[in-house]
């Protein structure tokens, strides 16, 4: 009995901490983004996929060498595979997006995953996802929805690269909880080979040798995207993706600041009010989780 009422409290920290790890893992890629945005006004997105890379694997090294025998054992190979050929995709298409539109909108486009996360959590990963939480993310997805005021001029190839990366990015998501078993140190050193190796390839037809300064900015980028990735992947093994990955909606009030403070972007109030009405989603979803962890501790205990 007390066994169980454990288990139900258990359960519940998971869920708890797996929100926590999304929020600050959303927060590191909103830096790794603007970083990245910045870097890709003077090199190629090839350029920017290679260093980022390679300052990434740098610091993973002494995890990769501890872990090195649990690459030789992988759990479903093509599984992992498709799960790294996906985050390439989604990174290249989220940098040449940003390139070309403004830093707000394509993180904007971004946050329609969550709908195509929560719809694919329900029929490929068959967890329970309720009628209050399908209408908390369609409730955020409103917000994005005002905030970006889609017109026919914001259908554009740039717009369109954008949201192919946001259906690579939500699949990537299913995926990872899907091989929640596999150590953290082999999704992420996994997803930052592949774009090495795609980066590499993109970098063999252009190159501009770096100054120090953006060299760091670089090394920044990649050191940003490690942290960023763990937390991620870490939120995914503790808790549903329906749960977790509604949280991304914070990347638009991320996106509001850094866009203020460093490319000089005065957020409109369309934005502002789609803001408030994404953060109060995401609030939502947040206590009714608390509330059903305290409902299943009340089930588990003694009458």
């Amino acid at each position: 009995m007390f066994a169980t009422i454990s288990t139900a409290t258990d359960h519940r920290a998971a869920r708890l901490a797996g929100i926590g790890l999304m929020l600050a893992g959303i927060c590191m890629f909103s830096c790794g983004d603007a970083i990245g945005k910045f870097l890709v006004g003077t090199y190629s997105v090839g350029q920017l996929m290679l260093l980022r890379a390679c300052a990434a694997l740098v610091l993973l090294a002494p995890s990769i060498w501890r872990h090195r025998g649990e690459f030789l054992r992988l759990e479903r190979p093509w599984l992992q595979f498709l799960r790294v050929v996906l985050s390439t995709l989604e990174v290249a298409a989220f940098f040449w997006a940003a390139a070309y539109l403004p830093l707000a909108d394509v993180i904007t486009y971004y946050l329609a995953c969550p709908i195509f996360v929560t719809a694919g959590s329900a029929i490929f990963l068959r967890e329970q996802v309720g009628w209050r939480r399908w209408s908390a993310v369609a409730v955020g997805f409103a917000g994005v929805l005002i905030a970006l005021q889609p017109s026919a001029q914001t259908v554009t190839w740039p717009a369109l690269i954008a949201l192919c990366g946001s259906m690579s990015f939500a699949a990537l998501m299913l995926i990872t909880r899907s091989l929640r078993g596999a150590p953290d140190v082999v999704l992420a050193s996994t997803q930052f080979i592949g774009t090495l190796t795609f980066g590499a390839a993109l970098t063999s037809f252009s190159w501009l040798t770096p100054s120090l300064r953006d060299l760091g900015f670089f090394v920044l980028a990649g050191a940003v995207s490690v942290v960023a990735l763990l937390c991620v992947n870490r939120s995914l093994k503790l808790a549903p993706a329906s749960v977790v990955v509604p949280y991304q909606y914070s990347m638009i009030v991320w996106a509001v600041m850094f866009g203020y403070l460093i490319f000089g972007e005065m957020p409109s109030l369309a934005t502002l009010i789609g803001a408030a009405i994404i953060i109060a989603a995401g609030l939502y979803i947040f206590l009714r989780e608390q509330k059903l962890g305290k409902i299943e501790a009340e089930v588990a205990s003694p009458v």
